[in-house]
């Protein structure tokens, strides 16, 4: 059989093909991404696209705390970093609740929630640590610090692509927050040793190493999400979170270093604790 020749006429009817699929592309991705209000003015009807300001007023403020915490690491100032990072969870965590809250959900408000967590629970960590004391261990230290940010790409990349698929009450691997947090209170907390003894920089190695890796296991950490904060609960609850808030408060690097230690920890122990309820009576 042969074939017609390409000629001049034929590479334009591709070209302005290719060219309508690229523009549905785009107008489809504009539609899932912004928001789009219909206005009256002078007696017509106007379609105007934009972006829903308030949440994503908070993921700004949260990208702009882990941005920060590098610089801050990168001037030698850990303290401030460390700060930076526990700031940026906060305006994390508010971004999601205002959204729903206020009906403003959007596909676009959660890739940039993403792209943010990646500054500040990926990159931020990472650095703060590493300048911090894992730069003095060579290149067992960067390998580390890249392996933390590459786990978390993943973990959010993973994130993102199970989201409404996966049971609400638990998060597969350690969420990057969570990670970042224990990453940055060990920095905050060890920073008032002497950091040049051996023993920090192995046990700094070994706390960015397992939070780097947790976050890519398929360990179930529970979510707190099913905890329904409209229902009466006892006032012993309320005298433990106020107790909680007063030693934080006395000595808020140890506290936050011991909270997130053992959310880290609380996974694997229930993973442990799960096969030796599964396994067979000898």
């Amino acid at each position: 059989m042969s074939q017609e020749p390409n000629t001049p006429e034929h590479d334009r009817t591709e070209q302005q093909a290719s060219s309508r699929a690229d523009e549905d592309i785009a107008s489809a991705f504009v539609r899932e991404t912004e928001v789009i209000e219909e206005a009256v003015e002078d007696g017509k009807k106007v379609r105007r696209r934009g972006i829903y300001l308030l949440p994503n007023l908070f993921t700004t403020s949260a990208l702009f705390s882990g941005f920060f915490a590098v610089i801050a690491g990168i001037n030698g100032d850990f303290t401030a970093a460390a700060v930076a990072i526990f700031i940026a969870m906060v305006l994390d965590g508010l971004d999601g609740r205002v959204a729903r809250m206020t009906n403003t959900q959007s596909a676009f408000g959660a890739e940039y929630d993403s792209l943010s967590d990646m500054v500040s629970f990926g990159v931020a960590p990472a650095l703060v640590a590493f300048t911090w004391i894992l730069q003095d261990i060579g290149k067992t230290g960067w390998v580390v610090a890249f392996l933390y940010v590459a786990c978390a790409a993943l973990r959010l990349a993973r994130f993102n692509v199970q989201i409404g698929s996966t049971d609400k009450k638990w998060f597969i691997g350690l969420p990057s927050p969570s990670a970042a947090a224990f990453v940055a209170a060990s920095v905050w907390t060890f920073n008032s040793f002497d950091a040049g003894a051996v023993g920090f920089k192995l046990l700094m190695l070994l706390v960015v190493a397992a939070a780097g890796v947790l976050m890519v296991s398929n360990i179930r950490y529970h979510s707190f999400k099913d905890i329904d904060f409209k229902k009466p609960v006892p006032f012993v609850v309320l005298l433990a979170i106020v107790l909680g808030f007063v030693m934080i408060s006395v000595q808020p690097s140890v506290m936050l270093l011991l909270l997130f230690g053992a959310y880290v920890v609380s996974g694997p122990a229930l993973a442990v604790m799960r096969k030796m309820k599964q396994a067979p009576a000898a």
